[in-house]
């Protein structure tokens, strides 16, 4: 079985950060967003995954060939975003005539995998949530999807979609894909997944539905910082041996990072090659070759070779940024 990830996004709600890093290498809990999806699926027995790439598809491509070179990885690039339905229907010539998984490349979901795709019928992961209509919805009877609707004015259930989904019926899923993209048949003004599982629905196919554990949004600075609680809280983080500072767990601190004369944590992530120097710095996440020298931080996300110099403060730094508050 293979695993199809969708990498094309650009994060705009992200950004500066994603002004020079693609949306699934930003850090989150010691790791980018990517890393922590391609090792659920080593538990499960999945070696094989095809990333639809596009913004910045090379770094995304140089990042997993470098730090999970043991998968066998495909990537199909899609040139122009026209939605999570045409991006999973270029990968079609990659794809066997098994079961899939298909996981969204810029959510974190905490599940138990090895259930999820050990089903018979297809399944797609949901969560109850509060509002709705801002996701896509399933509705559900006797156990069996009934319908599916994409961010629906009117929710017929508070299940939503959570960008997990295990398709055992692979050449009907892309029989309908090819039909949503030929009829043009457009939600919001994309291409969506949702009306290909619509359309087999009407063909007869049989669908379930699977509980997730945590549903983590990273596309905004603070559902990003909140995820990366939730993830050192539930690793118990590492800290490494400073002396001369105090790692506050649950933080995450790269081998390579350099903590000196400072107290870093709770909930802090410091990225590889990153340093901290006479500063306070907590519920933070430090980006590759960042530095923060005589600072007091919270809150706050800091680019890849971002420097940060001066006192108490709450920021989002963009990459290759520097920033000395005096007074």
């Amino acid at each position: 079985m293979k695993a199809i990830i969708p990498v094309a996004g650009i994060g705009t709600r992200l950004r500066p950060h994603t002004h020079t890093a693609p949306k699934a290498l930003i850090q989150v809990a010691g790791k980018p967003i990517l890393g922590h999806i391609l090792d659920e699926l080593k538990p499960i027995g999945i070696s094989e995954v095809v990333l639809v790439t596009g913004y910045m598809g090379d770094r995304v491509k140089d990042y997993v060939e470098e730090a999970h070179n043991d998968l066998d990885a495909t990537y199909v690039d899609q040139e122009e975003r026209k939605g999570l339905g045409h991006a999973i229907h270029l990968t079609a010539d990659s794809i066997d005539d098994e079961p899939v998984l298909i996981i969204l490349g810029d959510t974190i979901v905490t599940a138990d995998f090895s259930s999820f795709v050990r089903g018979e019928r297809t399944l797609i992961g949901v969560k109850e949530v509060d509002d709705p209509s801002r996701f896509g919805i399933v509705e559900v009877e006797d156990g069996e999807v009934k319908s599916l609707v994409e961010k629906p004015d009117v929710p017929p259930s508070n299940l939503a979609i959570v960008g997990l989904y295990y398709v055992v019926n692979t050449p009907l899923l892309f029989e309908c894909l090819s039909r949503v993209i030929d009829e043009d048949i457009k939600t919001k003004g994309e291409y969506q997944l949702t009306d290909a599982l619509i359309l087999m629905l009407e063909r007869g196919e049989k669908m379930g539905t699977f509980a997730v554990e945590g549903w983590h949004d990273c596309g905004l600075p603070e559902t990003l910082l909140a995820t990366n609680r939730y993830l050192l809280e539930r690793s118990g983080g590492n800290g490494g041996d400073h002396p001369g500072s105090v790692v506050i767990q649950p933080s995450s601190i790269d081998e390579t990072a350099v903590i000196e004369n400072s107290i870093v944590g709770p909930y802090v992530s410091v990225a590889a090659g990153s340093q901290v120097r006479f500063s306070v710095v907590r519920d933070s996440i430090l980006n590759v070759n960042s530095k923060v020298e005589r600072s007091l931080l919270t809150e706050s996300l800091i680019g890849e070779g971002a420097v940060v110099k001066g006192s108490y403060r709450r920021l989002n730094v963009g990459d290759s940024s520097e920033i000395e508050i005096v007074g």
